[in-house]
């Protein structure tokens, strides 16, 4: 091999992956799977209450982290394929097919759920014909008039308002990646110029988030625009960078964002103390009570900005490294981190459903209970019917789905 090949081998060990499987992020799926569950257990007991104004309260209250951390994942899992086309004019990804797939992806189990939770909690509700065609579809958020309390849904689906969020950044993608990709283009065929346009197209995106939420704020109906897509478009955008910064750096292996996507994947161990730095800053009150509860203009901004550092920082040195760090694939690579990644998208479909179930057999009102012993049943649980979800639905569709 020639001096010259041997370079080119090296650097294409240290460029990050862009294609097959990372056992890391599967870690992180299921770090955020789990981080809302603890979130939502916690509050269900009452642990996360006004009355509580402790320092594990309140770091607990922040559980819902784990949002924009799916938000950023999927931005960068999805984007990616697009900010390829763009940055070196390969074919685009078929928008049809890529549809069918998330589809597959999304709505067969969730449609389980939808008829469980009716069944059950909702039977008072089942003959409204309009009220299901609003559920199976995830559209039920865009519609103020319902039977049911505020605008998380009914219960059992409280924590769906955030599908319904990744569902309309799914449907907009295309769009969304055709408009960035036009406007690379116009840097002519230069990679570097084109990955400038892109970010810079990104974050123009991502500053929609915060213009909305003063829209928001000054809106009759702020608590309904408050489930929109357009509110977390910041934190799509981080994953959306990320994207572009791995294929960026594929497209120019000796360019500068090879080089700052070396140094992020090297870096893993500060970038997660940073994280955790500024996720002790967002559990104060400077972002509210709550990314629910609107307290001000102000307190929402800084929800919006600190929680996607917190994904940005926690994401990027798993997404850019060629190759993860021992250490790194011990924490969120190894074997039981991947396989609660492979079922999380059941353990959030169910949490809710088991989490109530639990508490009716063990006889404690709502808001009452004790945490420590509450979150490790209620997690068992949740895994062992996120598996069966996983295995009898979500697995046998995904096959149907190749053929």
């Amino acid at each position: 091999m020639s001096t010259v090949q041997l370079e080119q081998s090296t650097q294409a060990r240290s460029l990050p992956i862009v294609s097959g499987h990372q056992d890391a992020l599967d870690g992180v799926r299921a770090t955020a799977a789990f981080a809302v569950l603890l979130f939502h257990v916690a509050s269900g007991t009452g642990y996360i209450s006004d009355t509580r104004k402790d320092a594990l309260a309140w770091l607990l209250s922040r559980g819902e982290m784990g949002v924009p951390i799916f938000f950023t994942l999927s931005g960068l899992l999805l984007y990616l394929p697009w900010a390829r086309t763009a940055l070196d004019d390969r074919p685009a990804p078929r928008t049809g097919r890529y549809l069918w797939k998330r589809a597959l992806r999304l709505l067969p189990a969730y449609w389980v759920l939808v008829a469980l939770t009716q069944f059950t909690y909702g039977r008072a509700h089942v003959g409204d014909l309009w009220g299901w065609v609003k559920l199976l579809t995830l559209t039920y958020s865009y519609d103020p008039h319902n039977w049911w309390l505020g605008f998380l849904g009914p219960k059992g689906l409280g924590q769906i308002w955030s599908l319904t969020v990744e569902a309309a950044f799914y449907l907009t993608l295309p769009l969304t990646a055709a408009a960035l990709a036009a406007y690379a283009r116009r840097g002519g065929d230069d990679p570097d110029a084109r990955g400038r346009r892109l970010l810079t197209g990104i974050g123009f995106y991502a500053a929609i988030s915060l213009a909305y939420t003063v829209v928001m704020f000054h809106s009759s109906q702020g608590a309904l625009l408050g489930m929109w897509l357009p509110r977390y478009f910041a934190w799509f955008a981080v994953g959306m960078a990320l994207a572009v910064l791995s294929a960026w750096a594929r497209a120019v292996p000796a360019g500068s964002a090879a080089r700052f996507c070396r140094t992020v994947g090297q870096s893993w161990g500060a970038c997660w103390l940073i994280a955790a730095l500024i996720y002790c800053v967002a559990s104060t009150p400077v972002t509210g009570k709550s990314r629910l509860v609107a307290d001000s203009i102000w307190t929402s901004q800084f929800n919006i900005l600190l929680y996607g550092l917190v994904a940005a920082f926690f994401v990027a040195p798993v997404a850019l490294a060629a190759q993860a760090h021992p250490a790194m694939t011990a924490i969120l690579g190894n074997r039981v981190m991947r396989f609660l990644g492979k079922i999380s998208y059941g353990v959030f479909l169910w949490q809710f459903v088991v989490m109530f179930t639990w508490f009716d057999v063990s006889g404690h009102p709502p808001f009452t209970g004790n945490l420590l012993v509450d979150f490790p049943i209620t997690a068992l649980l949740t895994v062992g019917v996120a598996t069966v979800s996983y295995y009898l639905v979500e697995e046998p569709v995904r096959k149907l789905g190749l053929r």
